[in-house]
Protein backbone atom coordinates (compact mmCIF):
# COMPACT_ATOMS: atom_id res chain seq x y z
CA UNK A 1 0.00 0.00 0.00
CA UNK A 2 1.45 3.48 -1.25
CA UNK A 3 0.85 6.52 0.82
CA UNK A 4 1.69 9.56 -1.13
CA UNK A 5 0.25 12.29 1.16
CA UNK A 6 3.66 13.75 2.31
CA UNK A 7 6.02 12.67 -0.84
CA UNK A 8 8.66 15.28 -1.52
CA UNK A 9 10.00 15.71 -4.86
CA UNK A 10 13.50 16.26 -4.18
CA UNK A 11 14.82 16.37 -7.57
CA UNK A 12 13.30 16.17 -11.11
CA UNK A 13 14.29 16.06 -14.77
CA UNK A 14 12.81 15.30 -17.99
CA UNK A 15 14.38 14.78 -21.23
CA UNK A 16 12.20 13.59 -24.76
CA UNK A 17 12.52 9.89 -26.42
CA UNK A 18 12.01 10.05 -30.05
CA UNK A 19 10.33 8.04 -31.75
CA UNK A 20 13.41 5.43 -32.62
CA UNK A 21 11.23 3.60 -35.54
CA UNK A 22 11.31 6.80 -37.63
CA UNK A 23 15.05 7.91 -36.62
CA UNK A 24 13.92 10.54 -33.94
CA UNK A 25 16.46 10.89 -31.82
CA UNK A 26 17.35 11.53 -27.72
CA UNK A 27 16.65 15.20 -26.89
CA UNK A 28 18.34 15.74 -23.67
CA UNK A 29 17.82 18.75 -21.13
CA UNK A 30 20.68 20.69 -20.01
CA UNK A 31 19.46 21.10 -15.87
CA UNK A 32 16.94 19.31 -13.87
CA UNK A 33 13.90 21.07 -13.39
CA UNK A 34 14.00 24.09 -10.56
CA UNK A 35 10.00 23.37 -9.17
CA UNK A 36 9.07 26.93 -7.24
CA UNK A 37 5.13 26.53 -7.93
CA UNK A 38 3.80 24.62 -5.31
CA UNK A 39 0.45 24.14 -6.44
CA UNK A 40 2.31 22.52 -9.83
CA UNK A 41 4.39 20.15 -7.15
CA UNK A 42 1.75 18.94 -4.42
CA UNK A 43 -1.32 19.00 -6.62
CA UNK A 44 -0.55 18.12 -10.52
CA UNK A 45 3.18 16.36 -10.53
CA UNK A 46 2.31 14.32 -7.47
CA UNK A 47 -0.92 12.75 -8.46
CA UNK A 48 -0.07 12.20 -12.14
CA UNK A 49 3.36 10.01 -10.82
CA UNK A 50 1.30 8.32 -8.07
CA UNK A 51 -2.19 8.34 -9.12
CA UNK A 52 -1.82 5.29 -11.42
CA UNK A 53 -0.74 2.75 -8.79
CA UNK A 54 -4.08 1.63 -7.49
CA UNK A 55 -3.03 -1.98 -6.95
CA UNK A 56 -0.55 -4.11 -4.47
CA UNK A 57 1.35 -5.44 -7.76
CA UNK A 58 4.77 -5.02 -6.86
CA UNK A 59 7.93 -6.65 -8.42
CA UNK A 60 11.89 -7.36 -8.02
CA UNK A 61 14.18 -6.82 -10.43
CA UNK A 62 15.92 -9.88 -12.16
CA UNK A 63 18.64 -10.08 -14.05
CA UNK A 64 18.88 -9.05 -17.37
CA UNK A 65 22.27 -10.10 -19.24
CA UNK A 66 24.40 -12.93 -18.95
CA UNK A 67 26.75 -11.29 -16.85
CA UNK A 68 23.71 -11.31 -13.73
CA UNK A 69 23.09 -7.28 -13.67
CA UNK A 70 20.32 -5.42 -14.25
CA UNK A 71 21.56 -1.64 -15.85
CA UNK A 72 18.39 0.18 -14.25
CA UNK A 73 18.62 -1.40 -10.91
CA UNK A 74 22.23 -0.86 -10.45
CA UNK A 75 21.72 3.03 -11.89
CA UNK A 76 18.71 3.38 -9.49
CA UNK A 77 20.99 2.24 -6.46
CA UNK A 78 23.92 4.33 -7.43
CA UNK A 79 20.74 7.51 -6.83
CA UNK A 80 20.33 6.02 -3.96
CA UNK A 81 23.57 6.21 -2.50
CA UNK A 82 24.60 9.13 -4.29
CA UNK A 83 21.90 11.43 -4.84
CA UNK A 84 24.27 13.94 -6.75
CA UNK A 85 24.48 11.09 -9.61
CA UNK A 86 21.00 11.61 -10.59
CA UNK A 87 20.79 14.04 -13.96
CA UNK A 88 23.92 11.15 -14.88
CA UNK A 89 21.84 8.88 -14.19
CA UNK A 90 18.56 10.08 -16.20
CA UNK A 91 20.90 10.53 -19.39
CA UNK A 92 21.80 6.58 -18.79
CA UNK A 93 18.36 5.66 -18.33
CA UNK A 94 16.54 7.89 -21.48
CA UNK A 95 19.59 6.12 -23.49
CA UNK A 96 19.00 2.66 -22.17
CA UNK A 97 15.11 3.39 -22.94
CA UNK A 98 15.45 4.33 -26.20
CA UNK A 99 17.92 1.63 -27.19
CA UNK A 100 14.91 -1.03 -25.74
CA UNK A 101 12.44 1.14 -27.98
CA UNK A 102 12.62 -1.45 -31.19
CA UNK A 103 8.77 -2.01 -31.70
CA UNK A 104 7.66 0.33 -34.60
CA UNK A 105 4.29 0.33 -32.44
CA UNK A 106 6.78 2.34 -29.63
CA UNK A 107 5.96 6.29 -29.70
CA UNK A 108 7.97 8.91 -28.46
CA UNK A 109 7.44 10.95 -25.69
CA UNK A 110 8.75 13.11 -22.48
CA UNK A 111 10.83 11.03 -20.09
CA UNK A 112 11.01 12.16 -16.63
CA UNK A 113 13.10 10.90 -13.59
CA UNK A 114 11.99 12.04 -10.21
CA UNK A 115 13.47 11.63 -6.97
CA UNK A 116 10.96 11.08 -4.29
CA UNK A 117 11.40 11.54 -0.24
CA UNK A 118 8.79 10.75 2.21
CA UNK A 119 7.53 7.76 0.37
CA UNK A 120 5.25 5.52 2.66
CA UNK A 121 5.40 1.74 1.71
CA UNK A 122 3.39 -0.32 3.66
CA UNK A 123 4.25 1.49 6.89
CA UNK A 124 7.58 2.57 5.30
CA UNK A 125 9.26 5.58 5.34
CA UNK A 126 11.57 5.23 1.93
CA UNK A 127 12.96 7.67 -0.92
CA UNK A 128 11.81 6.35 -4.51
CA UNK A 129 13.09 7.17 -7.86
CA UNK A 130 10.32 7.06 -10.71
CA UNK A 131 10.53 6.36 -14.22
CA UNK A 132 8.00 7.62 -15.94
CA UNK A 133 7.02 8.17 -19.53
CA UNK A 134 4.08 10.47 -21.34
CA UNK A 135 3.41 9.50 -24.65
CA UNK A 136 -0.09 10.76 -25.60
CA UNK A 137 -1.26 14.39 -26.27
CA UNK A 138 -4.38 15.75 -25.28
CA UNK A 139 -6.66 18.31 -27.08
CA UNK A 140 -8.11 20.67 -24.41
CA UNK A 141 -10.46 23.85 -24.83
CA UNK A 142 -8.64 27.31 -23.49
CA UNK A 143 -11.43 30.36 -22.69
CA UNK A 144 -9.35 33.13 -22.65
CA UNK A 145 -10.52 37.13 -22.47
CA UNK A 146 -9.37 39.35 -25.20
CA UNK A 147 -10.72 43.00 -25.75
CA UNK A 148 -13.81 42.48 -23.12
CA UNK A 149 -15.00 38.81 -25.23
CA UNK A 150 -14.22 35.58 -24.25
CA UNK A 151 -12.67 33.64 -26.92
CA UNK A 152 -12.54 29.85 -27.36
CA UNK A 153 -9.15 28.21 -28.87
CA UNK A 154 -7.26 24.70 -28.15
CA UNK A 155 -4.02 23.92 -26.72
CA UNK A 156 -2.58 20.44 -26.67
CA UNK A 157 -0.82 18.51 -23.24
CA UNK A 158 -0.85 15.71 -21.17
CA UNK A 159 -3.97 14.45 -19.18
CA UNK A 160 -2.45 14.23 -16.19
CA UNK A 161 -5.35 11.93 -14.60
CA UNK A 162 -3.73 9.10 -17.46
CA UNK A 163 0.00 7.94 -17.00
CA UNK A 164 0.99 6.43 -19.64
CA UNK A 165 4.46 4.63 -18.63
CA UNK A 166 5.77 4.14 -15.09
CA UNK A 167 7.53 2.49 -12.39
CA UNK A 168 8.77 3.75 -9.06
CA UNK A 169 11.21 1.68 -7.34
CA UNK A 170 11.47 1.90 -3.64
CA UNK A 171 14.72 1.75 -1.69
CA UNK A 172 13.69 -1.08 0.96
CA UNK A 173 14.96 -4.84 -0.44
CA UNK A 174 17.39 -4.11 -2.22
CA UNK A 175 18.81 -7.82 -1.31
CA UNK A 176 15.47 -9.57 -3.57
CA UNK A 177 16.07 -6.23 -6.39
CA UNK A 178 14.32 -3.95 -4.31
CA UNK A 179 10.22 -3.41 -4.21
CA UNK A 180 9.24 -1.87 -7.34
CA UNK A 181 5.48 -0.98 -8.85
CA UNK A 182 4.93 -0.73 -12.55
CA UNK A 183 2.37 0.39 -15.04
CA UNK A 184 1.39 0.56 -19.05
CA UNK A 185 -1.56 1.86 -19.85
CA UNK A 186 -0.39 2.38 -23.70
CA UNK A 187 1.02 -0.99 -24.95
CA UNK A 188 -1.13 -4.56 -24.82
CA UNK A 189 0.39 -6.80 -26.88
CA UNK A 190 3.76 -8.14 -27.87
CA UNK A 191 5.46 -4.26 -28.01
CA UNK A 192 3.94 -3.97 -24.30
CA UNK A 193 7.24 -6.36 -23.03
CA UNK A 194 9.68 -3.84 -23.65
CA UNK A 195 8.62 -1.55 -20.92
CA UNK A 196 8.22 -4.11 -18.15
CA UNK A 197 10.63 -7.17 -19.28
CA UNK A 198 12.84 -5.60 -21.95
CA UNK A 199 13.79 -2.01 -20.50
CA UNK A 200 13.02 -2.68 -16.59
CA UNK A 201 13.61 -5.96 -15.96
CA UNK A 202 10.96 -7.41 -13.87
CA UNK A 203 9.22 -9.69 -11.88
CA UNK A 204 6.63 -10.14 -9.91
CA UNK A 205 7.21 -10.19 -6.15
CA UNK A 206 6.53 -13.09 -4.65
CA UNK A 207 3.73 -11.95 -1.67
CA UNK A 208 0.26 -12.10 -0.75
CA UNK A 209 -1.05 -10.51 -3.93
CA UNK A 210 1.29 -12.91 -6.31
CA UNK A 211 0.08 -15.93 -5.02
CA UNK A 212 -3.44 -14.79 -4.49
CA UNK A 213 -4.01 -13.63 -8.20
CA UNK A 214 -2.16 -16.82 -9.37
CA UNK A 215 -4.14 -18.97 -7.53
CA UNK A 216 -7.30 -17.21 -8.94
CA UNK A 217 -5.64 -17.27 -12.51
CA UNK A 218 -5.29 -20.88 -12.00
CA UNK A 219 -9.27 -21.24 -11.03
CA UNK A 220 -9.88 -19.22 -14.08
CA UNK A 221 -8.08 -21.45 -16.43
CA UNK A 222 -9.26 -25.02 -15.41
CA UNK A 223 -12.72 -23.94 -15.88
CA UNK A 224 -11.61 -22.56 -19.65
CA UNK A 225 -9.41 -25.21 -20.50
CA UNK A 226 -10.79 -28.49 -19.00
CA UNK A 227 -13.83 -28.08 -16.72
CA UNK A 228 -15.69 -27.11 -19.83
CA UNK A 229 -18.27 -27.78 -22.56
CA UNK A 230 -15.63 -30.10 -24.78
CA UNK A 231 -15.78 -32.31 -21.70
CA UNK A 232 -19.10 -32.58 -21.38
CA UNK A 233 -19.64 -29.74 -18.12
CA UNK A 234 -22.50 -28.08 -18.56
CA UNK A 235 -22.44 -24.07 -18.36
CA UNK A 236 -24.33 -23.63 -15.08
CA UNK A 237 -21.54 -26.36 -13.20
CA UNK A 238 -18.67 -24.37 -14.77
CA UNK A 239 -20.15 -20.81 -13.41
CA UNK A 240 -20.64 -22.41 -10.27
CA UNK A 241 -17.05 -23.38 -10.04
CA UNK A 242 -16.20 -19.82 -10.70
CA UNK A 243 -18.84 -18.55 -7.99
CA UNK A 244 -17.25 -20.88 -5.61
CA UNK A 245 -14.12 -19.81 -6.02
CA UNK A 246 -14.00 -16.15 -6.09
CA UNK A 247 -16.23 -16.62 -2.99
CA UNK A 248 -13.77 -18.65 -0.87
CA UNK A 249 -11.27 -16.02 -1.39
CA UNK A 250 -13.25 -13.27 -0.34
CA UNK A 251 -14.43 -14.82 2.71
CA UNK A 252 -11.23 -16.37 3.99
CA UNK A 253 -7.98 -14.60 5.43
CA UNK A 254 -5.90 -17.37 4.40
CA UNK A 255 -5.26 -20.29 2.10
CA UNK A 256 -5.61 -23.92 2.78
CA UNK A 257 -5.31 -26.80 0.67
CA UNK A 258 -7.82 -28.82 2.50
CA UNK A 259 -10.46 -25.64 2.85
CA UNK A 260 -10.15 -25.24 -0.88
CA UNK A 261 -10.58 -29.01 -1.75
CA UNK A 262 -13.59 -29.43 0.38
CA UNK A 263 -15.17 -26.06 -0.15
CA UNK A 264 -14.58 -25.70 -3.87
CA UNK A 265 -13.33 -28.71 -5.64
CA UNK A 266 -15.88 -30.93 -3.83
CA UNK A 267 -15.88 -33.93 -6.11
CA UNK A 268 -13.02 -36.73 -6.64
CA UNK A 269 -13.03 -36.76 -10.17
CA UNK A 270 -13.07 -33.19 -10.44
CA UNK A 271 -9.96 -33.25 -7.69
CA UNK A 272 -7.89 -34.70 -9.81
CA UNK A 273 -8.64 -33.50 -12.88
CA UNK A 274 -7.90 -29.82 -11.34
CA UNK A 275 -4.95 -31.42 -9.54
CA UNK A 276 -3.18 -32.15 -13.45
CA UNK A 277 -4.23 -28.86 -14.21
CA UNK A 278 -2.42 -27.29 -11.60
CA UNK A 279 0.66 -28.96 -11.99
CA UNK A 280 0.62 -28.09 -15.73
CA UNK A 281 -0.18 -24.58 -14.85
CA UNK A 282 2.74 -24.34 -12.66
CA UNK A 283 5.16 -25.64 -15.68
CA UNK A 284 3.53 -23.75 -18.12
CA UNK A 285 3.98 -20.41 -16.11
CA UNK A 286 7.23 -21.14 -14.69
CA UNK A 287 5.91 -20.47 -11.27
CA UNK A 288 5.49 -22.65 -8.53
CA UNK A 289 2.02 -22.21 -6.23
CA UNK A 290 2.40 -22.41 -2.54
CA UNK A 291 -0.37 -24.28 -0.75
CA UNK A 292 0.11 -21.58 2.75
CA UNK A 293 -0.41 -17.79 2.17
CA UNK A 294 -2.12 -14.76 3.49
CA UNK A 295 -5.05 -14.17 0.64
CA UNK A 296 -5.13 -10.65 -0.69
CA UNK A 297 -8.03 -8.85 -0.59
CA UNK A 298 -6.58 -6.20 -3.16
CA UNK A 299 -5.86 -9.25 -5.71
CA UNK A 300 -9.31 -10.31 -5.15
CA UNK A 301 -11.09 -7.25 -6.02
CA UNK A 302 -8.56 -6.61 -8.73
CA UNK A 303 -9.78 -10.38 -10.35
CA UNK A 304 -13.04 -10.13 -9.41
CA UNK A 305 -14.70 -8.40 -12.79
CA UNK A 306 -13.12 -11.56 -14.93
CA UNK A 307 -15.45 -13.79 -12.69
CA UNK A 308 -18.61 -13.02 -14.90
CA UNK A 309 -20.92 -15.70 -15.07
CA UNK A 310 -22.97 -15.00 -18.15
CA UNK A 311 -25.13 -17.58 -19.44
CA UNK A 312 -25.95 -16.12 -23.32
CA UNK A 313 -28.99 -17.70 -25.02
CA UNK A 314 -28.56 -16.70 -28.72
CA UNK A 315 -28.91 -12.85 -28.89
CA UNK A 316 -32.20 -12.63 -26.91
CA UNK A 317 -31.20 -13.14 -23.42
CA UNK A 318 -28.21 -12.70 -20.65
CA UNK A 319 -28.37 -14.54 -17.49
CA UNK A 320 -26.36 -14.00 -15.05
CA UNK A 321 -25.47 -16.41 -12.44
CA UNK A 322 -24.11 -15.89 -8.79
CA UNK A 323 -24.80 -19.21 -7.58
CA UNK A 324 -26.62 -22.13 -6.32
CA UNK A 325 -26.74 -24.13 -9.22
CA UNK A 326 -29.49 -26.68 -7.64
CA UNK A 327 -32.06 -23.39 -9.06
CA UNK A 328 -31.19 -24.14 -12.62
CA UNK A 329 -32.83 -26.89 -14.75
CA UNK A 330 -31.84 -27.14 -18.20
CA UNK A 331 -34.24 -28.91 -20.91
CA UNK A 332 -35.37 -29.63 -23.87
CA UNK A 333 -38.45 -28.77 -25.72
CA UNK A 334 -39.65 -31.45 -28.49
CA UNK A 335 -42.64 -29.29 -29.44
CA UNK A 336 -40.43 -25.69 -30.34
CA UNK A 337 -37.44 -27.82 -30.96
CA UNK A 338 -35.56 -25.65 -28.62
CA UNK A 339 -33.13 -25.50 -25.41
CA UNK A 340 -34.97 -23.96 -22.37
CA UNK A 341 -33.50 -23.25 -18.81
CA UNK A 342 -36.00 -23.17 -15.58
CA UNK A 343 -35.02 -20.95 -12.94
CA UNK A 344 -36.49 -21.14 -9.38
CA UNK A 345 -36.42 -17.48 -6.97
CA UNK A 346 -38.28 -16.90 -3.56
CA UNK A 347 -39.08 -13.46 -4.81
CA UNK A 348 -38.81 -11.01 -7.77
CA UNK A 349 -36.43 -7.99 -6.79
Amino acid sequence: MIDSSQVIIDNIVVHHIGTRSEGQPVRFSKNVLQLQDEELVGNVLIHYFFGAFKTEACYNFTDTTETGTNAVKDIAANVFNNPSAFYDASLQLANILYEKSNHPKIKGGEFYLALFRNCVVDGEVVDGLGIFKSENKETFLKVYLKDQNFELGTQEGINIRKLDKGCIIFNTESEIGYKVVMVDNINKGNEAQFWKDDFLGLQPREDSYYFTQNYLNLCKGFVSDVYNGENKVPKPEQFDFLNRSIDFFDKKKSFSPDEFEKEVVRFPEVSEAFADYRQQFEEAKGMPLTDSFDISKSAVKSEKKYFKSVLKLDKNFHIYVHGRREYIEKGFDAHKGMNYYKLFFEQEI
